[in-house]
């Protein structure tokens, strides 16, 4: 498969596909970025065991390195930074780029975000990637007019690039800053999915979660179980959490039954524990029950004659 493809699976999401591609010979131009997104997509996919498989134990090249250090989970996270300050200073290349990238990313899922933001602080000069996941953190950290500046300056630059089309996308809904709101999410959704070279659950999911917000309950829910249908196809848990938190929260809104939206949220509690809207709300429930176990009612009010 062409390497445009390739990455253009990997920014759709088509995780389960991208894992079946064939890696050619080492002496290519391609074997190295294909391995990687091979090896990201089942990372994505939540299996590291089978993206460490991928990597040669003697590898040299830096991108491979990040990769099978973020494998590690916290246990890479030291090997991730050695990485950083070695290409410090280099002359940018894509190998470099997946480093800081992969970095990031690891860095704020441990919740060293101002790690995550200096890692990436050259994204002036770098490539679509990096500007796309530095505006994807100031978003998560409710700055949206910085990533907004971001995504302008590196369209200008690069117009046609899937990973920032895609980061606007998601920009498009947290802003709506539009005569049609999250249109822009909806376009760029519905357009990739028109191409019969992707199968991507994610697509259907980000459509879905736009028309949630619009208001377009039914046909956000066909998006969604058109989505589960895909990854139960694929035989792929990871992503049904994303899935079926868009469908609880579809049906709690929607004129249909409660019980379905409490059968939903079950199901995302029980097969999805650590998803983040389960994680949130738990954490709630919890404050909730401890600030309610230390109230104490006041005596009650007697009248004075």
């Amino acid at each position: 498969m062409d390497l445009y493809y390739i990455e253009q699976q990997f920014v759709l999401g088509a995780y389960p596909a991208l894992t079946q591609v064939s890696v050619p010979d080492a002496s290519s131009q391609d074997y190295i970025p294909t391995l990687v997104y091979k090896a990201r997509a089942f990372l994505a996919l939540n299996d590291p065991d089978s993206a460490l498989a991928l990597i040669p134990e003697d590898t040299d090249n830096v991108a491979l390195r990040a990769v099978s250090a973020f494998a590690n989970g916290e246990e890479g996270l030291e090997a991730l930074r050695d990485l950083c300050v070695e290409v410090e200073g280099e002359e940018s290349t894509w190998e470099i780029e997946m480093v800081q990238v992969l970095a990031a990313i690891a860095f704020m899922r441990a919740g060293e975000v101002e790690e995550a933001v200096e890692t990436l602080s050259g994204a002036e000069r770098a490539g679509a990637e990096t500007r796309a996941i530095l505006s994807q953190i100031y978003m998560s950290l409710s700055r949206p007019s910085v990533a907004q500046k971001i995504l302008t300056s590196a369209l200008k630059a690069s117009p046609d690039s899937l990973v920032l089309q895609q980061a606007e996308a998601v920009l498009s809904l947290v802003t709506a800053a539009q005569s049609e709101p999250y249109s822009p999410a909806i376009s760029f959704y519905t357009e990739q999915l028109a191409n019969p070279s992707v199968s991507s659950a994610a697509l259907l999911v980000g459509r879905g979660v736009a028309r949630i917000m619009r208001g377009e309950l039914s046909a956000a829910r066909s998006d969604l179980e058109e989505a589960e249908s895909i990854l139960t196809r694929a035989q792929s848990r990871p992503g049904m959490g994303e899935v079926l938190a868009a469908m609880t929260v579809a049906a709690g809104l929607g004129s249909g039954k409660r019980g379905e939206a409490d059968e939903l949220w079950s199901r995302l509690c029980s097969e999805h524990p650590s998803h983040p809207m389960v994680v949130d709300l738990f954490a709630k429930a919890e404050l909730f029950d401890s600030c309610a176990a230390k109230f104490q009612l006041p005596p009650r009010a007697v009248a004075s004659a």
